[in-house]
């Protein structure tokens, strides 16, 4: 039975394998690097990216990169475009050809197939002088001198160096689009960034929790809506504008403060011109709000007309922090 330091041992061996491999691919960059991202950039067409095997599964990984940030592609299979697929290259597009050592039967047919309607062929292999690698416009040199698995066979350091050139690209174009972080939300708009960059106060405002008592509402009154409301407060609304809050911390310093509460009205107890966002603000705004009072809850008002609490459970909830 192998121990834990064996097990750790090997497991450090194999990062350090691929950490070196991807290191020593800085040395294979060439001018062919450089023409392939103009090539990309200038084309009015889409990219395709095409593999066999495990280099498929690169593939589809460098395409979902190269989509969220701002260049469109689409994944070919290689074995796949020989029986239709192939119909998914438009003359505009550029394509990409992974594969290790370029020579694999399935290469073999497709890439005279990707270049007869004169499409750029950019090919990532570990091989130069194989078959993709002469037959390509633009070669990628992927070069390791070996996998990290004692076989010196399973597909792990290769496949590595070729994910790092697929980032390479993606960054290169980003670069030269001024790509932002709001372009990147545009295309996330379901994750944490999206979110924090696009979701505005209006649109997780729930209106069926909208806490409001009168001024001269008994301090009761306020206390029963603060408790079926459960957001911690209540605004303090008059002809719909906001006049004050009430949050939990107030009625229990008024506890401490008044042996008596008869009469006591909510304008006794709230505290005027709180805090207040509009609906059109951005959440991460209302989020930077919270952050710098110390507060948990946000009145949102238009204009002064009372639209609702913006709690900062609701923002968690979005799991925008």
């Amino acid at each position: 039975m192998i121990n834990n330091e064996a097990i750790l041992a090997s497991a450090r061996k194999t990062i350090l394998s691929e950490s070196e491999s991807i290191a020593a691919l800085t040395q294979y960059l060439d001018e062919d690097f450089a023409k392939s991202v103009q090539t990309i950039y200038n084309a009015k067409g889409r990219l395709v990216i095409t593999g066999i095997g495990k280099s498929a599964l690169i593939a589809a990984k460098i395409v979902a990169t190269l989509n969220s940030t701002g260049t469109p592609s689409v994944f070919l299979h290689a074995a796949e475009a020989i029986h239709g697929d192939l119909g998914m290259l438009q003359p505009d597009d550029v394509a990409i050809c992974l594969s290790k050592s370029g020579n694999s039967p399935e290469i073999k047919i497709l890439v005279p197939l990707l270049k007869r309607f004169g499409n750029a062929l950019i090919g990532i292999t570990a091989n130069k002088n194989s078959f993709l690698g002469k037959q390509s416009d633009f070669v990628l040199h992927a070069y390791v001198s070996q996998e990290a698995d004692p076989l010196n066979l399973a597909p792990t350091n290769s496949t590595t160096a070729q994910l790092v050139l697929g980032d390479a690209l993606a960054v290169c174009l980003m670069e030269m689009r001024n790509f932002t972080s709001e372009d990147f939300a545009k295309y996330h708009p379901g994750g944490a960034l999206g979110k924090k960059l696009l979701l505005r106060v209006g649109d997780m405002l729930d209106g069926t929790h909208k806490p409001m008592v009168a001024p001269d509402s008994s301090i009761k009154t306020a206390i029963v809506e603060i408790s079926e409301k459960r957001l911690g407060v209540t605004a303090v609304v008059e002809n719909n504008k906001v006049t004050g809050i009430i949050t939990d911390g107030d009625i229990r310093r008024m506890l401490n403060d008044r042996d008596n509460i008869a009469g006591v009205t909510a304008a006794d107890v709230m505290t005027r011109n709180p805090k207040t966002i509009t609906t059109a603000s951005m959440v991460s705004e209302a989020l930077n709000t919270m952050e710098n009072y110390a507060i948990t809850q946000l009145v949102v008002a238009d204009d002064g007309e009372y639209k609702g609490i913006l709690h900062l459970h609701d923002i968690l909830k979005e799991g925008i922090v």
